[in-house]
C-alpha cells in the first residue's frame, strides 16, 4: 500500500541530478542561502562582520538583494517593517557580540509588535563556544542567553547538516501567530565549512493555524448577540492576520461601535458610522467603553497605552481573542479565546445572528462631538493643522511609519490611516530612532510606493547615517522631521534635565549626503510634503516647530 507522504517524499529527476553534482565551492553559509531561497526569502538586511563572513560571501554569490544599512538596530528596524508591509519572514544577517547586541532595541521592538524578523547571527568557531576559553574577538559567555527573553524563540545549527532545519524551523516559529521575531546562531566555523551536501531545494515552513474552540466562540456569539451595549476594540493582531475585512462585517451584524488601538490603527474605516476611532487616552471613551455589556477584544492584550494606562476597568462581560497565549486575561478576567484574529471573526461570523441596534451610530457621533469639544477648548489648532496638511499629502495607501515623538503621539489618536496596515509607529517597545530606517524596509518591500517617515530632532539623530542607505539604493522616503530643539514629549512630562539638545542644520545635512531637503512652514508644511513625496527618490523635509500634547484625561 502507497501512502501520499511517501509520494512526497520521492526526489524527482531534477533533483536527483543536482543532489548528485553540487556546484564546487559550496559552504555552510550556501546552505543558509540556499535554504531562505527555497524558503521564498529575496531580500536580507544586516552588516558583515569579521565571524559572518562566511554567510555575507554566500549572499554575494546567490541571488537575494542585500540591504545593507549602517548600524545593526537600524537594520533591524528594517527588516521589521519588512515584515510588517509583507507578512513575510523578514532576513536580519548579523555579526557575533558587539554587532549582534547593537540589534537588541529593533528585536525588542519586532517582539511587542509581533512582527516577523528572523535574526541569523554568526558566533565564534565551534572550539570556542561556552565563553571565555579562547578569548575570541567579540565572544560573549552565552550569546543566545542576551536574547532569549526577546525573542519568541532561539535556534541554533553546530554542523551544516543542522542548518535547514534550524531555519526553517526558526522561520516556521516568526509566522506562526503570534508572528514575532526569532534567533538563529551558527559558529564562524561551520559558516566557512565547504560541504558536500546537495543544494537545499522543497523545503517547507508553513506556519501552523492557530484555531479557536468552538464552544469558545458559540459562548461569545451568545454574548453578543444578546448584548444591550457591545463594543469592540481591535488592534494589532486584526492587522497582522488580515481580518480587517471579516471585523467590518462583525461589527455591522452586531451594530457594535469599534475603537482600533494605536497597534490597530486601520483595522476598522475611521469614517465608518461605528467607528470611535482611536481617542483611547480620552476619559469620555474610557467611560463609553466601561460601559460596554459586552466588551469584545481582538488583538490586543490591552496594555498601557490600550487601557489609558490601567485606568481602564470593564464593568460587564469580557471576551478577548488573542494569539499571544500570555497575553489571555493577563490585564482583565474574561472569555479567553487563543486563536489568530482572522479564524476567530470567521467562527463567530458562522455563528452569531444579527442585532438591531438604530441608535447605535448616534452614540458613536455624540461620544466623538464630547471629544472635539474638549480639544477645541485646549487651543491646539496647530497640531491638529500638521495632522491635516500630512493627511492632505500623503497619498491613501501610502505606508506612514512615526518616532516617538509628540506628533506621533498625535496621529496614535487622531490620524486616518485610511487603509489597513498602512500605519506602524515605535509605540510597541517604544525606543527612539524607528522611523525612518522602518520606512526604508517598507520601501525596499514596496518600490513603487512612496513612504512617509516623521521624526523629531531627537529621534532623527539615531537615524541620519542612513540617509546614505536610502541614497545608495534610491529609495523612495519622504522624511518629515519636526525640530523643537530636543526631546519634547519629554518635557510635556515636566523634565527640563537633559532634553535641550544641540542639533545640525538638517537640511543641510541631507544635502550633504545628496538628499533634496527643504525646510517648511505649518502654512507651507502640505504643499512641500506633497512635492517631496510626489519626487521619486529620498527627500528630507523639515519643520521647526513647538508642539504640545492634549491635556491627559487618564489622571
Amino acid at each position: 500500500m502507497t501512502h501520499d507522504h511517501d509520494l512526497v517524499l520521492r526526489p524527482t529527476e531534477a533533483q536527483k541530478a543536482a543532489a548528485l553534482a553540487p556546484p564546487p565551492g559550496r559552504t555552510g553559509g550556501d546552505l543558509v542561502v540556499e535554504t531562505l531561497c527555497s524558503l521564498g526569502a529575496t531580500t536580507v538586511f544586516g552588516l558583515p562582520g569579521q565571524h559572518a563572513l562566511g554567510l555575507f560571501d554566500a549572499v554575494g554569490r546567490s541571488d537575494l538583494r542585500l540591504v545593507g544599512l549602517r548600524t545593526e538596530n537600524n537594520a533591524g528596524f528594517a527588516a521589521d517593517a519588512y515584515g510588517r508591509t509583507t507578512g513575510e519572514a523578514a532576513p536580519l544577517l548579523l555579526s557575533t557580540g558587539p554587532g549582534a547586541l547593537m540589534a537588541l532595541p529593533a528585536l525588542a521592538e519586532a517582539a511587542a509588535a509581533s512582527a516577523p524578523v528572523l535574526a541569523i547571527a554568526s558566533q565564534v568557531p565551534t572550539p570556542g563556544l561556552g565563553g571565555g576559553r579562547r578569548g575570541h574577538l567579540h565572544e560573549l559567555r552565552d550569546q543566545a542567553a542576551s536574547f532569549r527573553d526577546v525573542v519568541k524563540s532561539v535556534h541554533t545549527a553546530r554542523t551544516p547538516s543542522q542548518i535547514p532545519s534550524v531555519i526553517a524551523e526558526a522561520w516556521e516559529s516568526a509566522l506562526t501567530a503570534p508572528h514575532g521575531p526569532v534567533w538563529v546562531e551558527i559558529p564562524e566555523d561551520v559558516l566557512r565549512a565547504e560541504t558536500l551536501l546537495p543544494q537545499v531545494t522543497g523545503m517547507d515552513a508553513t506556519p501552523h493555524e492557530l484555531a479557536p474552540r468552538p464552544e469558545l466562540t458559540a459562548l461569545a456569539a451568545h454574548w453578543l448577540e444578546n448584548a444591550e451595549r457591545p463594543v469592540i476594540i481591535a488592534g494589532g493582531g486584526v492587522i497582522r492576520s488580515d481580518a480587517a475585512g471579516k471585523l467590518k462585517q462583525l461589527a455591522e451584524r452586531l451594530n457594535a461601535p469599534v475603537v482600533t488601538t494605536f497597534g490597530g490603527k486601520g483595522a476598522f474605516p475611521w469614517t465608518h458610522p461605528l467607528s470611535l476611532q482611536s481617542w483611547l487616552e480620552d476619559r469620555h471613551m474610557t467611560d463609553f467603553l466601561e460601559d460596554a455589556d459586552v466588551l469584545l477584544v481582538v488583538g490586543s492584550g490591552l496594555g498601557e497605552l490600550s487601557s489609558n494606562y490601567h485606568t481602564f476597568f470593564p464593568e460587564g462581560r469580557v471576551v478577548q481573542i488573542e494569539a499571544d497565549l500570555g497575553k489571555l486575561e493577563s490585564n482583565h478576567a474574561g472569555l479567553g479565546i487563543h486563536a489568530d484574529a482572522r479564524l476567530a471573526l470567521q467562527a463567530l461570523l458562522e455563528t452569531v445572528a444579527e442585532r438591531p441596534d438604530p441608535q447605535a451610530p448616534e452614540r458613536v457621533a455624540l461620544l466623538l462631538a464630547d471629544i472635539a469639544a474638549r480639544l477645541a477648548a485646549q487651543d491646539l489648532t496647530l497640531e491638529q493643522q500638521l495632522l491635516t496638511s500630512i493627511r492632505q499629502a500623503l497619498p491613501p495607501r501610502s505606508p506612514s511609519f512615526w518616532d516617538m515623538t509628540i506628533l506621533s503621539y498625535w496621529a496614535w489618536s487622531a490620524f486616518d490611516p485610511k487603509h489597513p496596515n498602512t500605519m506602524h509607529s515605535a509605540q510597541g517597545a517604544g525606543g527612539l530612532g524607528y522611523a525612518f530606517p522602518a520606512a526604508l524596509g517598507a520601501a525596499v518591500a514596496e518600490p513603487d510606493t512612496p513612504v512617509l517617515a516623521v521624526s523629531g530632532d531627537g529621534g532623527a539623530m539615531y537615524s541620519i547615517a542612513d540617509l546614505a542607505t536610502a541614497r545608495q539604493h534610491d529609495l523612495d522616503v519622504t522624511w518629515l522631521i519636526v525640530d523643537d530643539g530636543g526631546y519634547g514629549i519629554l518635557r510635556e512630562y515636566g523634565c527640563e534635565t537633559g532634553t535641550a539638545l544641540t542639533r545640525p542644520d538638517f537640511a543641510a545635512l541631507a544635502a550633504s549626503f545628496g538628499v533634496p531637503a527643504t525646510t517648511t512652514t505649518p502654512e507651507g508644511l502640505r504643499e512641500d510634503l506633497t512635492k517631496a513625496l510626489r519626487t521619486p527618490g529620498p527627500s528630507v523635509v523639515v519643520l521647526p516647530a513647538a508642539l504640545r500634547m492634549f491635556a491627559p484625561t487618564h489622571l
